[in-house]
């Protein structure tokens, strides 16, 4: 659960304040400012002379969080494909996941947000939070380099991975297979169906073919689950 920070100023939260989230984030900032800077949303900027936003910071957080997932997803799912490490990363990398990421941490109550935005809630809009992690993940990278940035990321974001590939693991087969083959040039997955058995219990059997060649042959109760499970089998064989 995460921290409930005390009632901060939505103009200028104090320097204690800040102090707390970076214990809560798990990085001792050389350079406070850098987290300051990272919390301070654009609606802020607009009424406070002299000031400048987070965005600077999102962009760099942004490109630093891609690179340590996909190191991180190349390195524990060595058997995945490409195609699947990309599905990875994009579940774990996105708004909505790392809105959640935020509020987990707590960031929400400590951004510098203008009194329009304060009011409209943009304390809690995912949008906002996912950008504000990303600024203070640029932050800690300024600040303490690779190896403190990717140390917030396998905290915070990289447990999450688990589930997903729980998740990817439910995918749909032909999908996958169908887009595995226009990455490598191939053309479309054509299934072949027959069946044997009575009406009341048949059996289907599919074969897969790209470009005239079987990759897979599965079977099932239903033509869907026969063609997801010769898919599946040339999904592997393509990878």
């Amino acid at each position: 659960m995460p921290t409930k920070a005390p009632e901060a100023s939505v103009s200028d939260p104090a320097p204690a304040d800040l102090a707390a989230l970076a214990a809560r984030v798990g990085h001792e900032f050389a350079a406070p400012e850098l987290l300051r800077r990272a919390m301070a949303h654009r609606s802020w900027c607009a009424e406070t002379s002299g000031e400048s936003s987070n965005e600077r910071l999102e962009f760099l957080g942004d490109a630093v969080l891609g690179w340590v997932i996909a190191d991180i997803a190349f390195r524990r799912f060595d058997k995945l494909p490409e195609g699947l490490l990309t599905d990875l990363r994009k579940s774990v990398v996105n708004a909505t996941a790392l809105a959640e990421v935020a509020e987990e941490i707590g960031i929400g109550p400590y951004l510098f947000l203008g009194k329009g935005e304060a009011a409209a809630g943009g304390a809690e809009k995912p949008s906002i939070l996912s950008d504000a992690f990303e600024a203070v993940l640029g932050a800690i990278y300024l600040d303490g380099g690779t190896e403190a940035a990717y140390a917030m990321v396998e905290r915070w974001v990289a447990p999450r991975m688990s589930t997903s590939i729980e998740r990817l693991d439910q995918l749909d087969h032909k999908t996958q297979l169908q887009e595995l083959a226009a990455r490598a040039g191939k053309g479309a997955p054509d299934y072949v169906i027959t069946s044997t058995g009575p009406d009341h219990a048949k059996l289907f059997r599919a074969e897969v073919l790209i470009d005239g060649d079987v990759l897979g042959e599965g079977s099932g109760g239903s033509k869907k689950a026969a063609e997801q499970a010769a898919a599946s089998l040339a999904t592997a064989e393509l990878a």
